[in-house]
């Protein structure tokens, strides 16, 4: 009985010590972030008026227009620093899908046909190529370089789509994990054919038409870079084009691509070679300006405002196309109408003399889509300097519900919050633990993820620039990247849920005396 009893205390001393740990001010303001306040952003944002907000575009400068009108109704001050008040603008380089014409010995083939490219940032060009190298995979799943016997740098080399597969039983050689989609796939190809400085890669795709199909909208889209950007190692850009199981076949001659496919299977090596053939390549590719906006708004702290907390979400999405409209309600309306709510809410905050000690930069960007371009300009010209960035926690995707929480909203996946300071983490783990309770999903975070998220969102940009980030995320679904990305689909509940995290561990981190710690570079 006396056991029962003690246990009993044990609980009450418990529970009293974590109310006492709740900050009673922090829960007043979370409780004002409300579901309803969320779906009135996304509504607008949403909206078919506001042509699926591509970078650029008109649907982008009425979106900016409507962050910086709820930002002006909340009373956040413009930023003296800026030209426009709440715009940070920048210049973009446009490049329209290149036209290229394809002969292949002495035989003509048709583009989006026989063959398909998603390069940018080259200009007109004549190749007549004799000498090519093929190099099996390029590089697969588990890291195998099949270039280390090649000297490939400024050359042309043909490689094979897809991965290595153990023809003993039809399924991917040991150790090579399965990749989420073609686009994984062929990112990693092509950045490793860039350190290699291969001038063009050929990538025979076996599945060409599907591929083209499933891709068709990115592959015909325009592509941006920074105006004037050079890159900073001063590579070239690798001219990359897929072509079909004909084309590879016609250029190879004596061998045939499927047979060097199943001898790489059966030897687990890439048995690279170089051979001799005639490439024809006309490259023509038209490049114009436009002008787009970061919109930022700015809550100055108290003693420590020097410091600065940065929140940001990217509003930019696909555009209009065919008379199509993407309006991307989950990537990222629901990032960026958490970012918009986030900011009334401290808004008030401030108005009721309960603002931060270190101010908070709340930064919707455009850009994203094209690049992380919005992101990459601000965080090489900083408005205020990195230095003083304590964090950038970064929402991108919280209002829907993927197919491994299916039934379950209560998670969001977290990314990179423990990669520069794992003081960040156990921060973000204390605001769960004391006031959200949602489920945290590292699945992501791991450095071997081959869909490789931590580099493909706007924090990356801060993170390289050794500021401490977290990435919000709830998963791609079956409507990532299409017009079905809808507002009708939204669980505004799910989303009132993270973003009341993101204010608990923004409200820890700006009001905590000792700014959190790097632990890695």
């Amino acid at each position: 009985m006396m056991k029962k009893i003690y246990a009993f205390f044990i609980c009450v001393f418990f529970l009293f010590q974590l109310t006492k740990a709740q900050d009673t001010t922090a829960i007043r303001f979370a409780n004002q972030i409300k579901a309803e306040e969320l779906k009135k952003y996304l509504s607008v944002l949403a909206s078919d008026e506001y042509e699926g907000r591509e970078t650029g575009e008109k649907g982008q400068k009425m979106a900016a227009e409507y962050i910086m009108n709820n930002f002006k109704s909340f009373g956040v001050p413009e930023l003296k620093q800026l030209e426009k008040g709440y715009y940070q603008t920048f210049p973009l380089d446009v490049f329209q899908p290149q036209k290229i014409s394809l002969t292949a010995n002495k035989k003509n083939y048709k583009q989006n046909e026989d063959y398909f490219t998603y390069s940018s940032v080259l200009f007109d060009s004549i190749y007549n190529l004799k000498d090519i190298f093929f190099a099996g995979y390029g590089i697969n799943s588990n890291n195998y370089n099949d270039y280390d016997k090649l000297n490939v740098i400024n050359k042309t080399v043909l490689i094979v789509n897809g991965e290595p597969t153990d023809k003993s039983n039809n399924s991917l050689i040991s150790g090579s994990p399965k990749l989420s989609d073609w686009s994984s796939n062929f990112r990693r190809k092509i950045t490793e054919a860039q350190k290699q400085e291969v001038a063009i890669l050929l990538v025979a795709d076996t599945k060409l038409k599907e591929d083209y199909e499933k891709n068709e909208h990115r592959i015909n889209s325009y592509r941006m870079s920074l105006s004037g950007e050079k890159k900073s190692d001063g590579k070239k850009s690798t001219l990359v084009i897929f072509i079909s199981e004909e084309i590879a076949n016609a250029l190879l001659k004596k061998n045939k691509i499927n047979d060097l496919i199943k001898s790489i299977s059966e030897t687990k090596k890439p048995n690279s070679f170089a051979f001799s053939t005639q490439l024809e390549l006309n490259v023509k590719q038209a490049v114009s300006l436009v002008q787009a906006e970061n919109v930022l708004g700015y809550i100055e702290g108290t003693d420590l405002k020097n410091e600065l907390v940065v929140i940001t979400a990217h509003y930019d999405h696909l555009g209009k196309h065919d008379g199509v409209v993407y309006n991307g309600a989950d990537d990222d309306g629901s990032g960026t109408s958490a970012v918009i709510e986030l900011a009334r809410v401290f808004a008030q905050a401030k108005k009721e003399g309960k603002g931060p000690r270190r101010s908070i930069l709340f930064m919707p960007v455009s850009g994203e889509e094209k690049g992380l371009l919005g992101s990459d300009y601000y965080t090489q010209n900083p408005v205020f300097p990195l230095a003083s960035t304590v964090c950038n926690l970064n929402i991108d995707m919280i209002g829907r519900i993927d197919k491994a929480h299916e039934g379950d909203p209560n998670y969001v996946y977290l990314i990179g919050s423990d990669k520069l300071s794992k003081e960040l983490h156990y921060i973000s783990e204390n605001a769960n633990t004391t006031y959200s309770k949602l489920k945290l999903d590292y699945t992501y975070n791991d450095e071997n993820d081959p869909n490789r998220y931590y580099y493909r969102s706007d924090h990356y940009n801060f993170a390289k620039n050794n500021v401490p980030v977290i990435f919000y995320f709830n998963g791609v679904h079956e409507d990532y990247h299409k017009e079905t990305d809808e507002i009708q689909k939204i669980n505004f509940q799910k989303m009132e849920n993270i973003t009341r995290l993101v204010f608990y561990t923004t409200w820890d981190l700006a009001n905590r005396s000792e700014r959190i710690k790097l632990n890695k570079k």
